[in-house]
């Protein structure tokens, strides 16, 4: 007793020193860290546009007024907000000078009519306008403005925000279409491209694809890897990643969360069962959204399409196991709608073409398997073999249909006219051709008011903690990667990995919910190191930091494979070059001379605006020019492109013929000029305004 009187003094000693070291280290780590006020950091910078720095609190007030207008959306709706509110502070900043440049500005009387006038803004239409008639209640506008004074400050804050993007925005409308209408097109402009568009070259060529010589032929050295890499470094650029290796710990409801969620069931079956309001009850335990519907037959859910006839008012059914949930389906009343619904089956006879010998013979084969289904060949069989639709797979069947929504006229003229199950005793013609049809389940008009419940199987608690429990025992055993592949070894765990994560991630494979993870990796985690455990959606994992991308041109061990395949085609190209110098004779000749590997192709009607060849493809923009720069009659040397060596010949070349006016070809690239404006002087202010984006350090 005296030994563990004195081990417990001891220990409460130590565990209090050891508790102030800990408080003191992390002080001080906070102190005299990077971010550290003390040091002349400064961690709430969350960007930067045109030199001025984003303060992380001003960020989040637009975050929240955006959200506030948007109603508050879920997390899986927050990038959007985040992203807008980001351009919004892009736009204030960079857009700002812009305008006042150019005198741009928006008057009251503007947003007088923006909020309340006749070119109303669509984010105000859509808060004022009725869900039921559709239609935008200008009162309810003015009456929410006059009332404006009396709220509380954050609503008014609200309000200004609002009002400050509504003139952001229509001040960049004006901006736009300043440059817009300022494009301007010359006639020799609209003459080029009219010839572009009308001139014919009638061509003949020889293409050798590169695949066509073994890559064992060409040998590829280190050297010419790194000059290639180098000279062509801007192909290869790449923003900054991370990669790493992970070990997931799924949470898996247990044996015994399986036996206590079926008991639960149970239980709320019997409680279904016995309520009054089957409506309020389900809407009460129900996990989903819908809880109580009318439906038709043919609207039914499919396992209660399974039987019809079966099902009763007061009737509870399931649980059925859907779309990962559990659900009853409560039958609270059977009534009579004015729809009526059939189940019916088909087999589709299709023709060619519309002509009367096709029709005809199509016709008679569809005449001759219905004459064998009246003799009692089976129907399903009969579809399989003959139908011409996706239903054949599943024997013809269709399912249940509604009048007047689901088929053609005359298929469901035919259908609903059936009392009983049965075959249609004739052929129907439809636009799609000729049906056989069956139908299994007459029409009626009966209609069931559904109540449902849904229900996910959640772990427990305990088994959270369970989970948890072999997650940080694993990353607290696992103090560096060689540790963390050994214990991974030794629990049979599987690792797995993940290669350009991009800071703004939010996911790593099929792992959702990972902003935390990424976050560590890019603000904490240096190579080979080992993370705490992370909790995300549904898993707690653990991952060591594998390797780092910076931003700028790629590593070659990252592109080597790309670069190899670049090199290794410009040395196929030097060696079928090489052998095309040495042949002679027409393109035909010098084709059987290479050999088999060696094809030459004609095409009539090639055009300077054209962007593909037959068999050379979308690659082929190099030898639509070099056809162009030819006389007729003319040849080129051999040349390569993205995918293979061409000799191209001009034939003959039809010259577009003059007209007299171009406005149609000026007004067209008009037109095309103006639709980029938009997009091309964003990404031009962007450029200017050198914009960082620190947000993945706080989101």
């Amino acid at each position: 007793m005296a030994l563990i009187n004195t081990l417990r003094n001891k220990m409460g000693k130590f565990v209090v020193a050891a508790v102030a070291i800990a408080i003191l280290s992390f002080v001080l780590a906070d102190l005299l860290g990077p971010n550290s006020a003390l040091l002349g950091g400064n961690n709430n910078t969350i960007g930067e546009v045109a030199g001025q720095e984003i303060d992380a609190k001003e960020y989040s007030q637009r975050v929240e007024m955006l959200k506030a207008r948007y109603g508050n959306p879920g997390e899986s709706q927050m990038a959007f907000v985040r992203n807008a509110a980001w351009d919004a502070i892009i736009s204030d900043i960079a857009f700002k000078p812009e305008f006042n440049a150019l005198g741009l500005m928006v008057t009251n009387d503007e947003l007088v009519d923006m909020v309340q006038g006749r070119n109303i803004d669509p984010g105000i239409r859509q808060q004022f306008t009725n869900p039921e008639t559709g239609e935008f209640n200008v009162d309810q506008v003015v009456a929410t403005l006059q009332s404006i004074a009396n709220l509380p400050p954050s609503q008014r804050a609200q309000w200004e925000s609002y009002e400050r993007d509504l003139k952001l925005g229509r001040l960049r409308v004006k901006y736009d279409n300043l440059l817009g209408l300022s494009t301007h097109v010359t006639t020799e402009e609209a003459k080029t491209l009219y010839e572009a568009q009308t001139a014919v070259a009638e061509v003949k060529y020889l293409y050798i694809p590169f695949y066509t010589v073994s890559d064992s032929l060409v040998q590829v050295t280190e050297l010419q890897l790194s000059d290639y890499l180098q000279e062509h470094a801007e192909e290869f650029t790449v923003e900054e990643s991370k990669s790493l290796s992970y070990v997931n710990f799924e949470i898996k409801p247990s044996h015994d969360d399986t036996i206590a969620f079926n008991e639960t069931m149970a239980a709320l079956k019997d409680e279904f069962q016995q309520a009054k309001d089957d409506s309020i009850f389900a809407k009460i335990n129900t996990d989903g959204n819908v809880f109580f519907n009318r439906y038709t037959v043919g609207q039914l859910p499919e396992l209660l399409k399974l039987d019809v006839e079966g099902l009763a008012e007061g009737q509870v059914r399931g649980p059925f196991y859907e779309s990962g949930r559990y659900k009853f389906y409560k039958i609270s009343e059977v009534l009579e709608d004015t729809v009526f619904s059939a189940k019916a089956r088909h087999i589709l006879f299709t023709w060619n073409d519309d002509s009367n010998e096709e029709k005809a013979k199509i016709k008679k084969e569809a005449q001759g398997v219905l004459r064998e289904i009246r003799n009692g060949a089976d129907f399903a069989e009969k579809a399989r073999e003959f139908g011409k639709d996706g239903m054949a797979s599943r024997g013809g069947d269709l399912g249940w249909g509604t009048e007047g929504s689901t088929w053609v006229p005359k298929f469901e003229e035919a259908v609903f006219a059936r009392t009983q199950p049965g075959l249609v005793n004739r052929l129907v013609e439809t636009e799609f051709g000729y049906h056989i049809i069956e139908v299994t389940e007459p029409k009626t008009n009966e209609a069931f008011k559904v109540a449902t419940i849904e229900r996910e199987m959640y772990a427990s608690e305990e088994t959270r903690e369970r989970v948890y429990r072999k997650a940080d025992l694993f990353a607290f055993d696992s103090g560096n990667y060689d540790e963390f592949i050994a214990n991974a070894e030794n629990d049979t765990l599987t690792v797995l990995s993940a290669q350009g994560i991009d800071k703004n991630a939010r996911n790593i494979n099929n792992l959702s919910g990972a902003r935390d993870l990424v976050r560590w990796m890019f603000n904490d985690a240096s190579v080979r190191e080992v993370s705490k455990t992370f909790e995300l959606d549904e898993s707690y994992v653990v991952a060591v930091l594998t390797g780092e991308v910076e931003k700028g041109t790629a590593d070659l061990e990252d592109v080597r494979n790309e670069v190899n395949i670049k090199v290794k085609n410009l040395l196929k190209a030097d060696q079928i070059i090489n052998t095309l110098d040495g042949l002679s004779g027409s393109l035909d000749e010098i084709a059987e001379s290479y050999g088999s590997d060696a094809n030459v192709y004609t095409n009539s009607d090639l055009k300077f605006s054209s962007i593909s060849l037959p068999s050379i493809g979308f690659s082929s923009p190099k030898v639509v020019g070099k056809a162009f720069s030819l006389n007729p009659g003319e040849r080129s040397a051999p040349f390569s492109t993205d995918n293979g060596v061409v000799i191209i010949e001009l034939v003959n070349f039809t010259e577009a013929p003059e007209i007299a006016d171009y406005t149609t070809y000026k007004t067209q690239k008009i037109q095309t000029e103006q639709s980029r404006v938009s997009i091309n002087v964003l990404e031009a202010v962007k450029n200017f305004a050198a914009i960082e984006d620190y947000r993945y350090k706080f989101y």
